[in-house]
């Protein structure tokens, strides 16, 4: 269940945007916090710890980029990007630096808030569940990967994913089916999402992310979980 106190940090450098944000977030039941220069998310982030980053790209002393990269070094928070219609190359390098979804300006708040309520579901009182691929361990209601005892680091992005295809062991997803039941999104969206992340998710699961075992490419499909 979606704690309705979730906070958000806000990294944005238009002052009106980032009003209408505080506005609209709040008024959905949001907690909101503001910095208006990349050079001063990290240290809001670690003083703040919230639940969720807003990042706009386009940021004075530290683009969203870098603050991207940064946060992901300390935290696994998730990071949704906003972003101009044009900057698909900035859409890309985002993904890969760590951001696990973006919203394209102009937007209408009630898509935004979809969004950042989909990268904030939560799930209380899960029963036991353990699943594998290869020797890759999944403790579903601990939250925790691991390989041998050692335990693997991912976003909880990155671990839905790792989940959601780890359940069906046999199924092929289509990058559209990844898109609805990990994001949350109900209508046609960005294919690449998915591909960023599941390169994102084999450079940490994979012995050898050049030759996947334990997430597999099905040519032409989509992708689907390696044998348990």
């Amino acid at each position: 269940m979606l704690d309705m106190k979730a906070r958000v940090l806000v990294v944005d450098d238009d002052p009106a945007l980032a009003e209408m944000l505080t506005i609209v977030l709040r008024g959905e039941g949001f907690d909101t916090a503001v910095v208006s220069d990349g050079t001063k998310a990290l240290p809001a982030l670690r003083e703040l710890k919230p639940d969720l980053v807003l990042l706009d790209l386009m940021l004075p002393g530290m683009n969203g980029i870098d603050v991207c990269k940064a946060i992901r070094t300390e935290s696994v928070v998730p990071i949704v990007m906003l972003t101009a219609k044009s900057d698909t190359v900035d859409v890309v390098l985002g993904l890969e630096s760590g951001a696990d979804d973006y919203v394209v300006k102009p937007f209408k708040p009630k898509e935004l808030v979809a969004r950042l309520r989909a990268r904030l579901r939560r799930t209380d009182a899960e029963p036991a569940e353990v699943l594998t691929i290869g020797d890759v361990t999944i403790d579903v209601p601990g939250h925790e990967v691991t390989r041998d005892g050692q335990p693997i680091a991912l976003t909880p992005l990155e671990f839905d994913l790792l989940v959601a295809l780890a359940r069906k062991p046999r199924q092929v997803f289509t990058r559209e089916v990844l898109l609805e039941q990990v994001w949350g999104y109900r209508h046609a969206a960005d294919t690449r999402l998915v591909n960023v992340h599941v390169q994102r998710l084999r450079s940490k699961v994979e012995r050898d992310p050049e030759r996947p075992e334990v997430v597999l490419t099905v040519r032409g499909v989509g992708y689907k979980a390696g044998p348990p």
